[in-house]
This record gives C-alpha cells, structure tokens and sequence, in this order.
C-alpha cells in the first residue's frame, strides 16, 4: 500500500516558523542526548519543499 501524499498551503512566514521550531526541537533532542532522526527527515522536507504559487479566489454564498 502506497503512502499518501499531503499538501498544505503556507506563506513564507509560517514556513519560516515551521522550520525553525523543527530545528529549536532538533537543538533540544542533541542537548538531551536522543536521535534527532525523524525531525532531520521532516526538516528536510520542509526545507527541501517546492514553493508553488497560486491564487485565491474568493466566492460568496
């Protein structure tokens, strides 16, 4: 069974904030002496993301 993929819409500035709260936990995991693995893969990703743009369009009801 395949993994599913999925895909979350971020500014810039919430995408800077994700990665520097990954790297704050992956600074406390060293200081504490534990793997720091699964945040180094999640960290990678984000940093690693493609960045697409789009546009919102609003609709009302």
């Amino acid at each position: 069974m395949r993994n599913p993929k999925y895909y979350i819409a971020i500014d810039e500035y919430e995408r800077r904030i994700i990665i520097r709260s990954l790297n704050n936990l992956r600074n406390k995991l060293i200081a504490e002496g534990r793997y720091t693995d699964a945040v180094d893969d999640v960290l990678v990703k984000v940093v690693n993301a493609p960045i697409k743009k789009f546009k919102v369009r609003v609709t009302e009801d």
